[in-house]
């Protein structure tokens, strides 16, 4: 079977096609069309496999290769080292690297999810980028009023009813009324966009199982079920527990050496989406689960709140994976404490001056 290493750029891509010795077929450097590729893989003898990395546009690529009957493979950009660190580094270099991957079985490979999972991705990142982009909005209307020393209401939220009734009518400066009610427009819209961004969300997801099952989690909502399920897709290409928190990057890094051993800050490498979900969650879990609660004060008391809430966030993780694997929903238990985390009773206390203490 000939092995193809493709370096793909937004307009154009670099092909190099090897067979199983390794020899060099062809090479060739081709616009990012259906045309070109499929007439450069048809003059190719049988079946192909095609390697090409992660990066900004992957997925355009390789829904070209796969619909031209060419089998496209996905790499992990960070562990094909041998293309980092390479002295000579060309399109026609790392396009050879590539190809030569699959020959030793050396791909790192990448899950790529199906194309309908891709686009409810799509979805569900539009509506965090408008939440993102409403918050800053928010906070450069908190600078307005500051830097003009408007004193705001008494008041939960500036942007709730009252609060906004109050920004509707405060007066300013001309120069600085005109970029208030600018503002405010642009948040209005921003509003108004991210509910439209919620319906398109229920309605592509409404059939997704996992979804429900994720919800009954505590501090898991509507948006956060939708992204972790999104995000693991299917549950079972992890073996156990552990290999989806380090997927999620809630494992510590460990160096271990000469009997030694050492444990660093958490894998850089990692799904940063399903991170922030879970400490979003966690945050939230312990304010409304007694079991999250109790969880969390354990930590916290030794630790501290940042580590607490990152170890209650892998807590949450391995749960998510026992309820996807068994396909059952999230029951609360009540969480037994150990007998060292049980107040000291009064006699041991006094047996330091001589009373002893007997079960």
């Amino acid at each position: 079977m000939p092995f193809a290493g493709v370096d793909a750029h937004k307009r154009y891509s670099t092909v190099v096609v090897k067979d199983e010795t390794g020899s060099l077929l062809c090479r060739a450097s081709l616009q990012n069309d259906v045309g070109s590729f499929r007439e450069f893989f048809g003059a190719i003898d049988g079946p192909t496999k095609a390697v090409l990395e992660a990066g900004r546009d992957w997925g355009v690529i390789y829904d070209l290769l796969e619909g031209i009957g060419v089998e496209p493979v996905l790499a992990n950009p960070v562990k094909t080292r041998a293309i980092a660190e390479a002295r000579i580094k060309t399109d026609t270099v790392d396009a050879t690297i590539l190809a030569d991957l699959p020959r030793a079985d050396l791909i790192p490979v990448v899950h790529v999810p199906s194309r309908e999972v891709r686009i409810q991705k799509n979805l569900l990142r539009q509506r965090l980028w408008l939440v993102e982009l409403q918050t800053r909005i928010k906070n450069r209307i908190h600078n307005i009023m500051d830097r003009n020393h408007v004193k705001p209401p008494p008041v939960a939220s500036l942007f709730g009813q009252s609060g906004r009734r109050f920004l509707d009518q405060v007066q300013l400066p001309i120069p600085e009324h005109r970029l208030l009610r600018a503002h405010l427009d642009l948040l209005d819209l921003v509003q108004r966009q991210i509910g439209k961004a919620g319906e398109w969300i229920d309605e592509a997801l409404s059939q997704r199982p996992e979804v429900a099952i994720l919800r009954t989690l505590p501090g898991v909502g509507k948006v956060l079920s939708a992204l972790v399920a999104l995000e693991i897709d299917d549950v079972h290409r992890f073996s156990h527990p552990g290999k989806l928190c380090a997927y999620a990057g809630l494992v510590p890094t460990t160096y271990a050496s000469g009997g030694k051993v050492r444990h660093g800050r958490l894998l850089p490498n990692c799904n940063r989406w399903l991170r922030w979900a879970f400490v979003e969650a966690a945050w939230a879990a312990q304010r409304s689960s007694a079991y999250c609660r109790a969880y969390f004060d354990r930590i916290k008391r030794r630790k501290g709140a940042n580590c607490a809430v990152t170890a209650l966030a892998r807590r949450l993780c391995e749960i998510t994976w026992h309820c996807l694997t068994d396909n059952r929903a999230y029951e609360e238990r009540v969480m037994m404490r150990t007998r060292k985390e049980l107040p000291r009773p009064p006699s041991l206390v006094l047996g330091r001056l001589g009373t002893s203490y007997q079960d």
